[in-house]
């Protein structure tokens, strides 16, 4: 597997293709914010490929004391094939020493994705996420938020990051 770090996003569009089909409309940031981001906060936004295969995407928010596990998609007709495995792998070791979080659709929510939402949640239990207990809710979606490593995570602890996302994304 290669990794491709992106500092600008203007000329990559399958990344911005598969950015805008894996993830719901209400969960996305408009693509020419993201890009405006990727430039002005300290994100790790990477493309991964199989030799010269796109296979997907991971953007990972590096806090002092945690990293925030924002975006991770592979393309739908690589799913299952163990890239996505061997992505979060690599995101571990790169970001060895930190907790990660992430938040994700709640797989104990009704919805017509919950197939999908119950195998997203064992593939990163198994990977060695636990849930927090803390979950949020948005445009009437409620999400869990999961963790790897030491360490607890509160409500406020997700306030917090999204304080400073907001800073970043809609500056005064």
């Amino acid at each position: 597997m290669r990794e491709k770090q992106i500092h600008e996003v203007s000329d990559t569009v399958q990344l911005r293709e598969l950015y805008e089909t894996a993830f719901p409309k209400e969960e996305q940031i408009p693509w020419d914010e993201l890009t405006r981001l990727v430039v002005e906060m300290p994100l790790d936004f990477t493309a991964h490929y199989d030799n010269d295969t796109f296979i997907g995407l991971t953007i990972v928010y590096p806090r002092k004391s945690i990293n925030w596990f924002w975006y991770f998609a592979v393309r739908e007709e690589l799913r299952g094939k163990g890239y996505g495995q061997e992505i979060l792998t690599s995101l571990i070791k790169r970001h060895d020493g930190k907790p990660f979080i992430l938040d994700m659709e709640s797989p104990d929510q009704p919805c017509d994705n919950m197939e999908q939402r119950v195998r997203r949640h064992s593939f990163y239990k198994r990977n060695g996420f636990r849930d927090t207990n803390v979950y949020r809710s948005f445009d009437g979606i409620t999400y869990t938020i999961m963790m790897r490593g030491e360490g607890k995570f509160t409500k406020d602890d997700y306030d917090e990051i999204i304080e400073d996302l907001r800073r970043f994304w809609q500056p005064e």
